[in-house]
């Protein structure tokens, strides 16, 4: 198996999911698609950027090191020429952590947020109470307390729907970097039986 080009196709898959997630996490700045009146509007769980920092730019970082594991000299350190290409199976093993804690960040605030529900105005029309109207996921096998969300209109359906993506963008990421993770440890043993010197 060609340890580096598999690793390349992984981080050809992490790089859409990370633009994604950013995107994921800009909307969720515009509870209900408009400009919040004030900050206070915007759910907790929005600011602490798992999907901007998280599954975001935390996750460029594994995708590259991923992209360039194929190219990297195996001629590499030492005068031994499987040194190269092992050292660089070992870091992207370190890169795959990276990853997964980037992910698993995301994913944990995605779970938070989901569980909350989100921030939103609840009363009357004309004296609105902001504030998290919903306990411990209670609203999310009961579609009728959604009503309960006077404003933002539709927050609660963009707040479930950005912050799924999010959750399942973290998972994805997770399993693809742990992958990788096994990817380059067999790489750093065995080698990369693709590309090596002399092979020509």
């Amino acid at each position: 198996m060609c340890t580096g080009g598999f690793a390349k196709c992984l981080g050809i898959t992490l790089i859409p999911l990370a633009i994604v997630s950013v995107l994921c996490n800009i909307l969720l700045f515009f509870p209900g698609g408009k400009v919040a009146d004030t900050s206070d509007h915007i759910t907790e769980e929005v600011f602490y950027m798992g999907g901007l920092l998280g599954s975001g730019v935390l996750m460029i970082f594994p995708a590259l090191v991923f992209l360039g594991l194929k190219n990297n000299d195996c001629c590499g350190c030492c005068g031994n020429e499987s040194c190269g290409k092992r050292c660089a199976s070992f870091t992207s093993i370190i890169f795959a952590a990276v990853g997964v804690a980037g992910a698993a960040y995301s994913l944990i605030i995605s779970s938070v947020a989901i569980n909350r529900g989100p921030i939103c105005g609840y009363g009357s029309p004309t004296n609105l109470s902001w504030g998290y109207p919903f306990d411990n996921g209670n609203y999310l096998s009961n579609s009728t307390m959604h009503d309960v969300c006077v404003a933002p209109e539709g927050i609660v359906t963009w707040h479930l729907t950005l912050f799924a993506i999010l959750l399942i963008i973290g998972l994805v990421q997770v399993a693809l970097c742990a992958f990788q993770a096994i990817n380059g440890l067999i790489g750093t043993i065995f080698g990369d039986c693709c590309g090596c010197c002399g092979s020509d």
